[in-house]
């Protein structure tokens, strides 16, 4: 194996670094007791207002882009695709916290921005537009990371890369499983609201 491929295992490290619960210590929150109980920028947003969910946001996306920044400058986009996901898994399920993480959105989306940046930056509009009509994060993380599958395959990407990205929003819709049944049951509340 290749030295570059250490930035795999070492993105998966990164990925599990608690940015919600850190960010939730400062502020006087704890995200995995109070609203979704998810450890991410949603629920900072909820429970804790908007800066907090920002500078949730923006570690979580840094956990992701920096490792898959690195994996294509040492490697390409192959291990660009792997770093980014590493880090991805590392969030949502670390080692450390029983594998129980946030749901990978802002991961999922970080990567993708590095690899696919056009397909990317249509589904972050399709997202903010979706939260700022239904008021519901889940709504337009779910079709989002739909939307970005879609757009790997269309735009003729490699069939490795919409596999890669097929699998990534897999991850997404499966930690989302909850939301996805409170949706059908028409429970899901707003994002300003506790969920």
């Amino acid at each position: 194996m290749e030295l570059s491929w250490l930035v795999v295992p070492v993105a998966y490290v990164i990925g599990t670094f608690p940015t919600a619960q850190i960010i939730g210590w400062f502020v006087g929150h704890d995200p995995t007791a109070e609203g979704s109980k998810n450890p991410g920028a949603s629920n900072m947003f909820r429970v804790a207002g908007r800066w907090a969910g920002v500078v949730v946001l923006l570690g979580d996306v840094c956990k992701a882009a920096i490792p898959a920044l690195i994996g294509l400058w040492l490697g390409g986009r192959p291990l660009a695709a792997a770093a980014g996901a590493a880090a991805m898994l590392g969030h949502v399920f670390p080692m450390k916290r029983g594998f129980r993480g946030g749901r990978g959105v802002a991961t999922f989306g970080a990567t993708c921005l590095v690899l696919w940046p056009i397909v990317s930056l249509s589904a972050l509009a399709l997202w903010a537009v979706l939260v700022r009509v239904t008021g519901r994060a889940s709504v337009g993380s779910l079709i989002g990371s739909l939307t970005i599958v879609a757009g790997v395959a269309v735009t003729g990407r490699p069939g490795w890369e919409i596999a890669v990205a097929a699998t990534m929003a897999a991850v997404v819709i499966l930690r989302h499983r909850e939301n996805v049944a409170r949706l059908l049951r028409r429970e899901e509340t707003s994002i300003h609201k506790g969920s």
